[in-house]
C-alpha cells in the first residue's frame, strides 16, 4: 500500500517537474523575438515567429504604442503614448526575465511616441512638447533635448551610419531632417516641405532618398536626401496612410492604410503599384525580417499580426495578439 502511493506520487512528481521544465524551456524569449505591443491591453506581448506562439506577456504603461530593442536584444523600451491623457514614461522592459525593469517618469514631456536604440542610448520623440530627446539607461536619465519647432513630432529614423535623424511632424506637414554638426546641440535642422499629415516613412537602403506617407491627402512625398527637398509626389489613394518600410533589398514598398484596410505593395524602382492586401480592419505597424522574406503588419482591429509572404505575395499566416497591436520591433540576442 505505501509503496504504491510512493508510486503513484513519485510518478505525479516527475510528471510536474518535467511539465515545469517543458514549460519554462517554452517560456524562454527567443531570438528573434518579435514584440508587438497590445495597446488597448496596455502589454507587451513577445512572440516566436518560428511558431507564432506567444511566450509572455508584460504589463507596459498606459496606451503604449512604439517599442524598439537594444543591439544585444536583452532590453527592449517602449512609449506609453498614453490614451486620455497624455502619458510620461518610458517602460524599460528585461527580455529575458520578461518583466518591466523600470518605468521611467518623463516629467514634462508628454506623449512619447516615436523610439529607437542608438549608440547604447534611447532616442524619442516628445509629440505635446514638439521636440526630440534622448534617455541614456546606462546613468537612468534623460541627458539631451532638442527642440523641433513643429506641431505633432511623432516618428523617428536614423540612418545606417546614425549621422541622420529624419521626424515626421504630423501637424505641419514637414519633415525634419536633423544632420550631426559642431554646433552645441549636435545637430543642424533643415524642415522640408511634404505633403499634408506625414507619420510614416523610411529611408531607402542605398541611403539616397527618404519616403514619407503622407495621412491626410493619400500621397507619398519623396525626398533626396542630398538635395533636401521633395523631387516626387506619388498618388498612392490612401485613405489614411500610417506606416511605410522598405524591404532590405530596396526593391519594395509597404504602406499601411489605417483607414482604408489595406497593406499597399510598391516597386521601389518604378514607382508603381504591385498589389493591395485587405488584411481587416485598421493595418498599422509594419516590421520585416532582416532577410525580406516576410513582413509583419499589426491589424489593430482584428487583433492579429498578418504574416506576409514577400516572395509570394501572399498572406501566409495570422497570430493572434491581445487587444489593438500597433508598434513592433525585433530583439536578436547577440
Amino acid at each position: 500500500m505505501n509503496s504504491v502511493f510512493f508510486t503513484r506520487n513519485t510518478k505525479r512528481g516527475i510528471f510536474g517537474l518535467c511539465f515545469f521544465v517543458c514549460l519554462n524551456a517554452v517560456a524562454q524569449t527567443p531570438s528573434p523575438a518579435l514584440l508587438v505591443l497590445d495597446k488597448e491591453d496596455n502589454m507587451l506581448s513577445i512572440i516566436d515567429p518560428a511558431n507564432s506562439k506567444t511566450v509572455a506577456r508584460i504589463p507596459t504603461g498606459e496606451g503604449p504604442h512604439e517599442i524598439t530593442a537594444s543591439e544585444d536584444g536583452k532590453l527592449a523600451f517602449v512609449a506609453n503614448y498614453g490614451a486620455r491623457t497624455p502619458g510620461n514614461a518610458i517602460s524599460v522592459m528585461d527580455l529575458v526575465a520578461q518583466k518591466e525593469l523600470r518605468r521611467v517618469d518623463l516629467g514634462a514631456l508628454r506623449r512619447p511616441h516615436g523610439i529607437t536604440f542608438a549608440d547604447g542610448k534611447v532616442w524619442f520623440t516628445a509629440e505635446q512638447n514638439r521636440l526630440v530627446a534622448r534617455y541614456d539607461p546606462a546613468a537612468n536619465e534623460i541627458d539631451w533635448l532638442l527642440g523641433i519647432g513643429q506641431n505633432g513630432t511623432h516618428m523617428l529614423v536614423f540612418s545606417k551610419d546614425h549621422s541622420q535623424l529624419f521626424t515626421s511632424n504630423i501637424g505641419s506637414a514637414c519633415i525634419t531632417l536633423l544632420q550631426r554638426d559642431s554646433t552645441s546641440t549636435g545637430w543642424g535642422a533643415t524642415n522640408i516641405a511634404v505633403g499634408k499629415g506625414p507619420e510614416g516613412g523610411d529611408i531607402s537602403p542605398d541611403g539616397r532618398e527618404y519616403w514619407a506617407a503622407n495621412s491626410g491627402d493619400g500621397s507619398i512625398s519623396i525626398i533626396d536626401i542630398a538635395a533636401k527637398k521633395v523631387v516626387q509626389t506619388l498618388d498612392v489613394r490612401t485613405k489614411r496612410s500610417n506606416r511605410l518600410k522598405f524591404t532590405p533589398d530596396g526593391k519594395i514598398v509597404l504602406v499601411s492604410d489605417l483607414a482604408g484596410n489595406e497593406v499597399l505593395v510598391l516597386d521601389a524602382s518604378s514607382r508603381k503599384e504591385i498589389k493591395r492586401f485587405n488584411l481587416g480592419r485598421q493595418p498599422e505597424g509594419i516590421l520585416i525580417l532582416p532577410d525580406g522574406s516576410r513582413a509583419y503588419v499589426a491589424v489593430a482591429g482584428e487583433n492579429t499580426v498578418a504574416v506576409l509572404d514577400l516572395k509570394a505575395l501572399e498572406v501566409s499566416a495570422r497570430i493572434p495578439t491581445g487587444k489593438g497591436p500597433d508598434g513592433m520591433a525585433w530583439a536578436i540576442r547577440r
